[in-house]
């Protein structure tokens, strides 16, 4: 590789979509590729942390044992609580009891972890590098996550934040002007996907009221999204970055709660992965 190159991997949301990442992301880590940074959206964030944290399968293998544990999903938390997922069991129970997540090689990779969330009251992205994996950046994988009317704000750094999608969906642009010049993109929809506007504006406007910025960056979303879409094709078919997307619409939901629906998704990362794996590795050494 030429001198002056930093690798990134940039890694989309998409809820339970998420886990065809995890799919690809567990290939590449059994084959020891290693980045210098990576920047995750929602569920990129959340899942993507155990690339940093060198947890093969981790992501998998607590969706799949808690998937219908209602303290990890339930529109029943949703209503007593005003978060669809369990905020006390997602983000302290399972990752400090049940599956634990490992801060100590998390702390310990060299590779810098940011996770993307969106200002409330600005409707901006707003971008945090993990240190030690432990309660603040397990609270800014929550705000990541935190999709409006499924989810409530987090406060942190003296702003409300929410689902990071909302304002930046595919952090690549965000990667680059850190200087991550060969950047492994992920996405977790096909190729010729593109999102329509979205219905229901007066509900969001409504479910929003209090933070009018992000109900207008929410609205707007499509139009910024399917400007990414367009930006990162230029970037692949320039040769700037490398692109894996799943080959057909994943066909999940986003709160899929079937274990074999999750670890079909997961492995047809794992097929795409290992296919484009060789690729891969000359795309970052050459």
């Amino acid at each position: 590789m030429e001198q002056g190159y930093k690798k990134g991997l940039v890694l989309e949301g998409g809820a339970m979509r998420g886990l065809f990442s995890a799919g690809v992301m567990d290939v590449f880590m059994e084959n020891g590729i290693r980045f210098d940074g990576i920047a995750g959206i929602s569920a990129g964030a959340i899942f993507g942390c155990n690339y940093k944290s060198h947890q093969i399968g981790r992501a998998i293998r607590y969706n799949k044992r808690f998937s219908k544990d209602k303290r990890y999903c339930s529109f029943l938390s949703l209503l007593l609580t005003g978060d669809l997922y369990g905020v006390k069991f997602c983000y302290d129970v399972i990752p400090n009891q049940l599956d634990v997540f490992d801060t100590e090689t998390f702390a310990k990779d060299p590779a810098e972890f940011f996770i993307g969330a969106t200002d409330a009251g600005t409707g901006k992205a707003v971008y945090h590098l993990c240190t030690d994996g432990g309660r603040r950046d397990m609270r800014w994988m929550r705000a990541s996550g935190s999709m409006p009317l499924a989810a409530r704000p987090v406060r942190l750094a003296g702003r409300m934040l929410l689902d990071g999608g909302i304002s930046d969906s595919i952090p690549f642009e965000f990667m680059e002007k850190r200087g991550y010049n060969r950047n492994v993109i992920i996405l977790t929809q096909p190729e010729g996907y593109f999102k329509k506007p979205v219905r229901h504006t007066s509900l969001i406007k409504l479910g929003l009221r209090k933070y009018p910025r992000a109900a207008e960056a929410m609205i707007a979303r499509s139009e910024m999204y399917n400007r990414q879409l367009r930006e990162i094709k230029e970037r692949e078919e320039a040769g700037i970055s490398l692109v894996i997307r799943p080959g057909e619409a994943l066909g999940i939901s986003r709160t899929e709660r079937d274990p074999d629906e999750l670890e079909r998704v997961y492995q047809t990362g794992r097929k795409v992965g290992g296919e484009r794996l060789s690729e891969v590795i000359r795309f970052l050494t050459e």
